[in-house]
């Protein structure tokens, strides 16, 4: 015990450390410097420039050398900007800009990285997402922070999407800083040996990290073993890292039954990966690039002995120098660490303990290996010239790698015509075909097509006078060797000798005899085929290709891009642009992921799911849901948490009753006797249910109603201690009283055998069971917790009053004592003991019966909402890959939303849109996706209607009632994740039209209600006397100009917030009746363009702070401090007061606003909530028509700008994230939910985080005189949390 607690103790030391030296890391390493503002002219160049102005190394951020920037010809068709980092360095975020005073920006880009400027990886985030979000105009610079470092030398800016009403300009800035590098080489035979200075070295913890390059998919990257079985090895096998360890299990040794755990793939791309193993004991964590794995050892041990030495690069045969076990590593490490020991620099520096095998460098060798990648599935093609043979015929050499089943490799035309030569894959297997005519090689009169199909030197050659039979496979042998699998294959083609010879991956070849001499004629097609002789030949090859060589001469794919050799269509040079799309796997519940090169796919057969992600459960929630369905009894499979992570389960269903009853029975059915046991040797049945402990959980907590029936017969076998106690008041308030005297001469005269209860108290339970918790438990039925008795207690029917239980009584004839245990919390039992038959005559006989349990919560529970009003808050939703959502609804509104959650720009919802019209809407990042299904029968019937929305990363659905499913397909290269961080509630949102106004008049100068409000928060007097003010709102409109929002006084001042003619954001500030307003533009691109934009703005005294969407705040100055006097009205829409506006002003306001509004806030009012909640109010004044409705519905369904924000701005997130609420409309009515929250819980824990606000701003605002301007906008946001903590007095 106390060696467990010491390794307890050790791990968290560990663990601890771990993470204080991750955190002191994050917070000391500085690796944000800019890099690009020092390079030299030379470390620019572009694919084009439109002139010497606009060359590649004018495009340095913030500066106006040359024409401001660089900008490609129009005549570009593969636009890039690339910059020289000079050396390899790390980098952390890059940055781009616009042309300078010019309308040339680009809005989207790729980034590819290089070592070299040949071979390119393109970047991509944790997400999979490899565009970057770029400008809206071309002076604002938008950063965008790398989810994973990369170290590197070249970058490559590729433009995507730019200004259309422009053309493309960058100016570009990369951040990161140098780094250390210890570099080796390993050309395929030579390794690196770490000695060590004992014979063995025994460890209990290793911690090993590496980098690598690899120039082929196999490899051995490290080695040891001991002798007594112990053994570990790193291990690339088919592109994937394959980790060996084992710990003192000589029967594993170099056997067959080793068991490799397998992390990353298509590893052998030529880029850097990095590799971190963790041990401590038989616990490992294998890390690969960002992708982990958490395993236990094999083997008995908890330590790796390994005798002599580590091999690292391969496994080198003692006593055979150069002789290696398996094929080694072959290409480049980089700081490799073996427990803190840094073992490139102890070979470079020829330490003792590292001897070298084999010619191991110190620099890295450059790969030769360049790719080109086929883009399309029917456009793609290669076309190359053919050189002359010195021999005849002609060959054909080249490495591919795809996912796809099908595509054509290779077209070449043949003479004599009208042959052709057709290389591809079929069914993901390689096929060549000679078509021809003329002689033939059988009594064939019709044009003969011959197939062959290859696979470990096999032949199948096969004569049909039918070339499309051919194609089918039919009356063919296909090959087992699939060739779609992600790796490298190479193919060589060569014609000679009257033989075509096919040679795939190095095996045996195989050959059609020829009847005459073939030799090429025109080009070569690669991939596809422009002409009308191949057109039919579809699908054209996806995927990557290198090492092309005609007639034996290579072709440099160079010379192709830049048009001085053949000719190409949708292809990407000097990369390969393969990714692995089931890595990690999306398909959920054990699905089984496939791929082909634009999208996965998931089977899921065996699993009980359905579904393209394997989401849906084929069964029923419960056996209740069955009988909905027309069951009856009998077994059945049950899924008690639907979509969720748990499996399911089968159960018995019992119908015959009213109450439908789930059965769930375990190992011990029959009665079990026991005799011979005491507390010091107890008999103990452990009960296996047919579920597992979470599933038994769900079951339990889902059911209205739970019990177990406790069967106990005993004869001299107690459940309680019930001698030699003192007079005590027994449980429940009953006396119990036992004349001492009289106990204590029956223990005397009993034998010492039955008196073998040792150190047991009056009342110490001699027999007890455990929950589904392990928890021990000693009550017999149906009582609450803790309360030690039995049934026949409480119906006081037991066979001697003075005792609680029957079996108490210790009498020599049969006793029974039957319960049932009803307390959900503890059900199912897991585990009984029995601890008094050792006595003379003992014996007892139980039986545990199996958890019966009814009802079904998540079916018959119901929320009624009765006013526009009601709301109901839910935790977030947990649904970053995968959601669906389920209930039953009727109303008699026209519209209202069932259902939102909510992120910093993602979002989730289902309305009722209109009287027939369910919406389901969501934004992942891609833009906002909306799915309408329409019914023939108005919905607002006052008829329970049913919806079901389902959301993954491959597809949206929708249901309703009967009707059709509705699918919509994700886009395959978007957004997978849904990052939702609010809770659930409802509030208001307003829909206008260009008629339409709001205005909201103050009962009393606004200057008094600060005050009280001041006095409120203790706000002090030198602080509450500075002007102040708090707007924030979201809206959604399409109209240029417009006006949001405008507070005027009686005294001629107003503040407005408008969207100017090109819909930008203006907020003009009138505080001095004799100055011109204070005028400023925080957004410069257009607003008014369909999508949900919130603003906030916060003032105080002259520093105005202006907030959209989740933009870093920005700062202005007015020219003024003054405060707004004797505050008249708030108008939202258009103003028909004559007011003393600005010219621009009033046009916006003559305009009005068309669109949507929420969430608007000036202060502590709310006024939309009050024209809603308070119709007919003399503060309030509606104009025009006014519709509660949803901003996000109205949204258009484009892309969302996104952007990567600054650490300053993550931190403001997190300060703000528990303020911004958004905007719902409610639904009138009764909706059926799937789950209720604990009300109360949630009330307790709002209280405590208004409590700790309410501390932290009082703090903040004692501060505030003793620091800088910014500590007043600080201040302010600690009041602006509080006023939002308080959301029921301007939310709905």
């Amino acid at each position: 015990m106390v060696f467990l607690l010491l390794l307890l103790l050790h791990m968290l030391t560990l663990y601890t450390l771990s993470v204080f030296s991750g955190a002191s890391a994050a917070t000391h390493y500085n690796c944000n410097g800019p890099l690009v503002a020092t390079l030299p002219h030379s470390s620019f160049q572009s694919s084009s420039q439109s002139s010497v102005s606009y060359a590649a190394y004018n495009a340095k951020l913030n500066r106006r050398d040359g024409a401001g920037g660089w900008s490609p010809m129009v005549t570009d068709q593969e636009p890039w900007l690339q910059v020289d980092l000079r050396e390899q360095m790390e980098v952390t975020a890059v940055a781009t800009q616009g042309r300078y005073d010019s309308w040339d920006w680009v809005s989207s880009y790729l980034l590819l990285y290089s070592d070299t400027g040949r071979a390119w990886k393109q970047y991509r985030h944790e997400d999979g997402v490899g565009r970057f979000v770029g400008n809206v105009n071309s002076e604002a610079v938008v950063q965008n922070k790398l989810s994973h470092p990369v170290r590197t030398r070249f970058l490559r800016f590729v433009p995507r999407d730019w200004n259309p009403s422009g053309w493309m300009g960058l100016r570009v800035e990369v951040y990161g800083c140098s780094y250390k590098s210890y570099m080796a080489d390993f050309d395929g035979r030579s390794s690196l040996l770490y000695r060590f200075n004992q014979k063995s070295m025994s460890t209990v913890k290793d911690v090993i990290s590496l980098r690598f390059r690899s120039h082929q998919a196999e490899g051995v990257l490290l080695h040891g073993e001991g002798q007594r079985g112990d053994y570990i090895t790193l291990e690339l096998h088919q592109g994937r890292l394959d980790l060996y360890l084992n710990l003192d299990d000589s029967r594993l040794r170099f056997s067959s039954g080793r068991v490799a755990v397998s992390v990353g793939s298509l590893l052998d791309d030529q880029h850097w990966h990095s590799v971190h193993i963790e041990r401590f004991n038989k616990q490992v964590n294998l890390t690969v690039d960002s992708h982990t794995q958490h395993f236990q050892t094999k083997g008995e041990g908890h330590s790796l002995e390994v005798d002599y030495e580590l091999s690292f690069g391969g496994i080198p045969l003692p006593g055979k120098p150069g002789t290696f076990l398996r094929k080694n590593f072959h290409g480049c490490m980089e700081n490799l660490y073996y427990n803190g020991i840094n073992i490139i620099d102890l070979a470079k520096r020829r330490k003792p303990q590292i001897h070298s095998v084999g010619n191991v460098t110190f620099s890295c060798s450059q790969p030769q290996l360049v790719a080109c990648t086929f883009l399309s599935s029917s456009s793609s093609f290669l076309s190359l010239p053919s050189a002359a043979s010195a021999t005849g015929g002609f060959s054909v050499r080249f490495q591919f790698r795809t996912w796809n089943p099908d595509g054509l490799l290779l077209f070449v035309q043949l003479s004599p015509e009208p042959q052709r030569l057709v290389l591809q894959i079929s069914n993901s297997r390689l096929y060549l075909t000679l078509h021809s005519s003329g002689r033939q090689k059988s009594e064939v009169s019709a044009a003969t097509s011959v197939n062959l199909a290859v696979h470990s030197g096999r032949r199948v050659e096969q004569t049909c006078s039918n070339p499309e039979t051919l194609k089918t496979g039919v009356n063919t042998t296909p090959t087992s060797h699939r060739v779609n699998n992600g790796l490298w294959h190479s193919v060589s083609l060569d014609t000679k000798n009257l033989q075509i010879t096919l040679t795939v991956d190095g095996e045996p070849s195989s050959a059609i005899e020829l009847w005459e001499q073939l030799e090429s004629r025109g080009n070569f097609y690669f991939g596809g085929c422009p002409t009308t002789d191949c057109q039919h030949l579809t699908p054209a090859f996806q995927g990557c290709m290198r090492l092309i060589f005609i007639n034996r001469q290579p072709k440099d794919l160079n010379q192709a891009q830049q048009g001085l050799l053949g000719n190409y269509n949708e292809l990407q040079f000097d990369t390969c642009n393969i990714r692995d799309r089931c890595l990690p796997n999306l398909c959920e519940h054990g699905g089984r992921c496939s791929q082909t090169w634009s999208s996965f796919s998931c089977d899921c057969s065996g699993t009980g799911y359905s579904g393209a992600t394997c989401h849906n459960s084929i069964y029923e929630s419960s056996c209740e849901a069955y009988k909905l369905i027309g069951s009856s009894s009998g077994f059945y499979s049950i899924d008690p948490d639907g979509s969720g992570p748990l499996g399911p389960t089968q159960v018995y269903c019992n119908m015959t009753e009213e109450k439908v009853w789930t059965v769930l029975a375990h190992n011990s059915t029959a009665p079990v006797t026991v005799q011979g046991s005491s507390l010091l040797k107890p008999h103990i049945m452990k009960f296996n249910y047919s579920a597992s402990a979470e599933e038994l959980q769900a079951i339990v907590s889902g059911s209205e109603q739970c019990q177990q029936e406790v069967v106990y017969d005993c004869k001299r076998s107690r459940l309680f201690n019930t001698k030699a106690r003192e007079p005590a008041l027994g449980w429940g308030g009953a006396e119990l009283t036992i004349n001492r005297q009289e106990a204590v001469k029956k223990q005397q005269l009993k034998t010492p055998n039955e008196t073998h209860v040792p150190n047991a108290q009056y009342g110490s339970p001699l027999s007890w069971w455990l929950d589904r918790e392990g928890e021990r438990r000693s009550y017999w039925g149906g009582f609450l917790p803790g309360v030690q008795q039995c049934s026949c207690s409480l119906e006081e029917n037991c066979m001697d009053m003075n005792y609680f239980c029957n079996c108490d009584a210790d009498t020599d004839t049969w006793a029974n004592d039957t319960g049932v245990l009803s307390y959900k919390d503890h059900l199912p039992v897991s585990q009984i003991v029995i601890g008094d038959t050792n006595r003379t005559g003992s014996q007892a006989v139980y039986h545990i019966g199996p958890l019966r349990c009814y009802g079904d919560k998540s079916i018959w529970n119901a929320a009624s909402f009765y006013q526009e009003s009601s709301y109901l808050y839910f935790p977030t939703l947990q649904a970053e890959l995968a959601s669906d959502i389920s209930f039953y609804f009727k109303t008699s509104a026209p519209s209202g939303v069932f259902l939102e959650n909510l992120g910093l720009k993602d979002f989730i919802r289902v309305e009722l849109s209109s009287p027939s019209a369910v919406t389901f809407s969501f934004d992942v990042g891609n833009g906002p996706v909306v799915l309408s299904m329409k019914s023939h029968l108005p919905l607002n019937d006052r008829q329970w209607h049913y919806v079901r929305a389902e959301r993954n990363v491959k597809e949206a659905s929708l249901q309703v009632d009967q009707l059709p499913l509705r699918f919509l397909e994700a886009p395959a290269d978007g957004h997978p994740r849904l990052r939702l961080s609010s809770q659930l509630f409802v509030e208001v949102s307003v829909s206008f039209d260009m008629e339409s106004s709001v205005t909201y008049t103050f009962q009393e100068p606004f200057s008094v209600m600060q005050n009280r409000s001041s006095q409120a928060s203790s706000v002090s007097t030198e602080s509450s006397s500075r002007a102040r003010e708090d707007v924030a709102f979201s809206f959604v409109t399409s109209q240029k100009p417009a006006m949001l929002l405008t507070v005027s006084t009686f005294n001629q001042q107003y503040i407005a917030v408008i969207l100017a003619k090109n819909g930008s954001l203006q907020i003009w500030y009138h505080l001095q009746t004799d100055r011109s307003p204070d005028v400023f533009s925080p957004a410069l691109n257009n607003l008014a363009d369909g999508r949900l934009h919130r603003i906030r703005i916060h003032r105080v005294g002259k520093n105005l702070y202006v907030q959209i969407d989740q933009d870093i705040h920005t700062k202005y100055t007015l020219s003024s401090d003054a405060e707004l006097i004797l505050i008249r009205s708030l108008t939202l829409g258009k103003v028909t007061r004559r007011e003393n506006f600005n010219e621009k002003v009033m046009e916006a306001a003559s305009k009005g606003f068309s669109g949507c509004l929420s969430s608007v806030q000036f202060n502590h009012v709310a006024p939309l909530k009050a024209a809603l909640t308070n119709r007919g109010s003399s503060l309030v004044t509606i104009r025009g028509p006014l519709v509660q409705s949803n901003c996000g519905a109205l949204a258009e369904s484009t892309s969302h700008t996104l952007q990567d924000q600054t650490v300053t701005a993550n931190k403001d997130k997190e300060k703000h994230g528990n303020g911004t609420q958004k905007d719902l409309a409610v639904i009138a009515g009764v909706v059926t939910a799937v789950v209720f929250i604990a009300v109360c819980a949630l009330a307790v824990i709002s209280r405590l985080l208004y409590q700790q606000r309410r501390a932290q701003r009082s703090s903040s605002i004692k501060e505030e005189t003793r620091h800088s301007v910014y500590t007043d906008y600080r201040t302010e946001l600690h009041l602006h949390n509080s006023v939002r903590d308080n959301m029921k007095e301007y939310y709905i």
